[in-house]
């Protein structure tokens, strides 16, 4: 690591984190570089600062993180300092040999949200109005755009950073309450309301996205059911930057 490097680092919080910018993109705000020592108990990992400190971050991943939680890895965190936070750092960036990987699956839910605000998803229309965590039957969906015509949109997003042979795998491990959401979204497509499944990978090696029958067959199957019943799914590719994250290019999907 080089000095310059090293002085761009910092320990503080920011309120610049994820911050809204006029080109599209959401911006990190200064990040902390590290080495990825460990990631345990699902929620924590061990990170290793420059000059050798050794911290404890807040891994925001239920998944098991396959193919992306590598010890020795170089590691980005972001710094968070609200009262009675037991570990500051939250985990955000891995670089894996072939792209960097975003980890972080509150990440997805404020890009979307801030593109659909802004119109930035081609099969979504300008709304008047985007509300997110919005209670639907039994569950809890991500979003609830309501255009200026036309009928509302339910939409449940769904971080992805499973990648094998270029194909993109959703979930990485077993998710009874995924397959929850697709059934709430089903029962909201059969009525008079667009349903959708957004799944965002978080990688730059994605080719095209596939369900990962061979983690959760369920899960698979019942996308491609509720896909089947009307239910509208989308696959978008992140472009990601130690400065930035956006929106990329559609991906297609293999059922």
């Amino acid at each position: 690591m080089t000095a310059e490097r090293k002085s761009a680092l910092t320990l503080k919080s920011t309120d610049e984190y994820l911050a809204e910018r006029p080109d599209g993109a959401l911006g990190w705000g200064p990040l902390t570089e590290g080495i990825l020592l460990r990631r345990y108990k699902r929620f924590l990992a061990d990170v290793e600062l420059p000059g050798g400190r050794v911290i404890t971050a807040h891994t925001p991943n239920t998944g098991r993180m396959l193919g992306c939680s590598e010890p020795g890895r170089p590691v980005w965190l972001s710094r968070h300092d609200q009262p009675g936070r037991k570990y500051p750092f939250s985990l955000e960036m891995i670089s894996m040999p072939e792209a960097l990987v975003g980890v972080n699956t509150a990440v997805p839910n404020r890009l979307a949200a801030f593109c659909a605000r802004r119109g930035l998803i081609e099969e979504l229309p300008r709304p008047a109005v985007v509300e997110t965590e919005v209670k639907s039957g039994d569950s809890r969906l991500d979003l609830k755009i309501t255009p200026e015509r036309g009928p509302r949109i339910f939409v449940e997003i769904k971080n992805c950073t499973l990648v094998e042979n270029g194909t993109a795998f959703f979930p990485d491990a077993v998710t009874a309450r995924g397959l929850k959401h697709l059934q709430e979204l089903a029962v909201l497509a059969a009525g008079e309301a667009r349903a959708v499944i957004f799944i965002l990978a978080q990688r730059g090696d994605a080719l095209r996205f596939s369900p990962a029958d061979h983690i959760d067959p369920a899960w698979g199957q019942a996308l491609r059911r509720v896909v089947g019943a009307g239910v509208e799914l989308l696959v978008y590719q992140a472009e990601l930057t130690l400065e930035a994250i956006r929106l990329g290019r559609r991906l297609p999907a293999v059922l």
